[in-house]
């Protein structure tokens, strides 16, 4: 009994905790180099060119084609700023785990 009323306090103060630890990190700017500048400048670039174009004159291969470039422009653009995401599911699991150890 008296393991339950500690797992459930644990559960309970590692949510109240949750929003706390979220809300006090800050983004450090990573340092970027003179060949990274100019690729998101380019990126930034070709992004303002897309959304200038008239796209109703497209058709919808092209149009999925520019999706496809965007996502991937998308993609690149983050992998430069560096960081690491985790998931809520990433998250739980965790936490399950650590409570499974403890």
């Amino acid at each position: 009994m008296k393991k339950l009323i500690y797992s459930f306090a644990l559960i309970f103060m590692l949510g109240l905790s949750m929003n706390t630890v979220s809300a006090a990190t800050t983004k450090d700017k990573v340092e970027m180099t003179v060949e990274q500048k100019a690729q998101l400048e380019k990126i930034t670039n070709r992004v303002e060119e897309i959304k200038a174009m008239d796209k109703s004159h497209m058709s919808r291969a092209e149009r999925k084609e520019l999706r496809n470039e965007l996502k991937a422009m998308k993609k690149e653009a983050r992998a430069m700023g560096g960081g690491v995401y985790l998931s809520v599911g990433a998250i739980i699991i965790i936490i399950l785990l650590l409570i499974l150890i403890l």
